[in-house]
């Protein structure tokens, strides 16, 4: 049996691992599947100064008080590229192993917000200042951002819209810290929207796949939607469930 930790990427909550979260309960494992604050259930304690320190002081508190140890923690998204290195980072001794489903981590000093290009920060930026009071990013159109996606099980998008948040925007914004005693923790990279031959092609450009190109790191490809949670959950617990 293993112990995973389990955080979504923007704007979902715990409650978007159900069906990975059962799967690997299935095999025995225990499962802690978490909302950051402000996100899923804890969406009413979101503040404007909710920022990246307080989403990894929710996971630094989890594995304490659960007294939890050689925890598989997995981060999707924005949770993989700050949220998971810098957890890592303090208390490497807790982790047995790191898994970044469609994600990478960013160095340290760099922002989240910082990984698309100038363009689409400044479109996200006027998104917050418009339709977000001025400090969260509402999400996406879920059924535009899905209509090249087949095959989605019944409901998805319905879950989707209805269960989604605004993301507080200071969780973007704010730079990674990092001193670099994360990087002794194994590594798992599940790629679903990009794959091997992309990360290293684009390497030297992109900073989340100059770590992903290094000797030593280890990937699983999982072919298809950004959020595999949702259209391959049964691929992405056994790839999960592999990683033990």
């Amino acid at each position: 049996m293993a112990t995973y930790v389990l955080l979504p990427g923007f704007w979902l909550g715990a409650w978007a691992w159900r069906p990975v979260t059962a799967g690997l309960r299935g095999h025995g494992h225990d499962v802690h599947p978490l909302s950051l604050t402000g996100m899923g259930e804890r969406a009413h304690l979101a503040r404007p100064d909710t920022g990246l320190e307080t989403h990894i002081t929710d996971v630094l508190q989890l594995i304490h008080y659960e007294d939890l140890h050689d925890v598989v923690l997995v981060g999707h998204s924005y949770a993989g590229a700050v949220v998971l290195p810098g957890v890592a980072d303090r208390i490497p001794e807790r982790i047995a192993r790191l898994v970044f489903v469609d994600s990478g981590p960013l160095p340290d000093g760099m922002s989240h917000a910082q990984f698309v290009p100038p363009q689409e920060q400044a479109r996200n930026a006027e998104r917050v200042r418009t339709a977000g009071d001025g400090w969260r990013l509402p999400p996406p159109s879920w059924p535009q951002v899905a209509a090249a996606v087949p095959g989605l099980p019944d409901g998805t998008l319905d879950r989707l819209t209805r269960l989604s948040v605004p993301q507080p925007w200071a969780t973007a914004t704010t730079p990674a810290r990092l001193t670099g005693a994360w990087e002794k923790v194994p590594r798992l990279h599940v790629l679903c929207s990009f794959g091997a031959e992309e990360v290293r092609a684009r390497a030297g450009s992109v900073p989340a796949f100059q770590h992903m190109a290094a000797e030593g790191w280890a990937y699983r490809e999982l072919p298809g939607w950004h959020w595999p949670m949702f259209d391959r959950p049964a691929e992405l617990a056994a790839i999960l469930h592999e990683a033990a």
